[in-house]
């Protein structure tokens, strides 16, 4: 089994910057991908950003390409989503996920950490 347990979410004004970190527990001998989602009021929860066990992949959806960028540091069992040139619309519940498979880890991974909220104030 796997926990995740985000932090670093605050309240920010647009155009600064966060970085959120999901530490990972329990089983730590699986090469699995990890994962961001967010889930803004009133909305259903969202893929983000995803990297495989090595780092030498990863994947972002369309609205976050380019501003959000995705990291990992497996001896700490650390990853980390770096949010910049934030804005009013990234403001959500940000969830770090967990899955061995590429695909799943994107849609119905197998792990959820609690999340993180982010405000971006205007």
């Amino acid at each position: 089994q796997v926990q995740l347990e985000e932090s670093g979410g605050g309240l920010v004004q647009a155009g600064s910057s966060l970085q959120l970190s999901c530490l990972r527990g329990g089983n730590t001998f699986g090469t699995y991908w990890m994962a961001w989602f967010r889930q803004a009021p009133g909305q259903e929860r969202e893929f983000e950003a995803s990297i495989n066990w090595s780092s030498s992949t990863t994947r972002y959806a369309d609205s976050v390409k380019g501003r959000f960028s995705i990291t990992r540091d497996n001896a700490k069992a650390m990853v980390y989503l770096h949010l910049n040139n934030l804005k009013p619309e990234d403001t959500a519940v940000y969830y770090c996920a967990a899955d061995l498979s590429p695909e799943f880890v994107r849609t119905t991974p197998s792990y959820w950490g609690q999340g993180t909220q982010v405000t971006v104030s205007s």
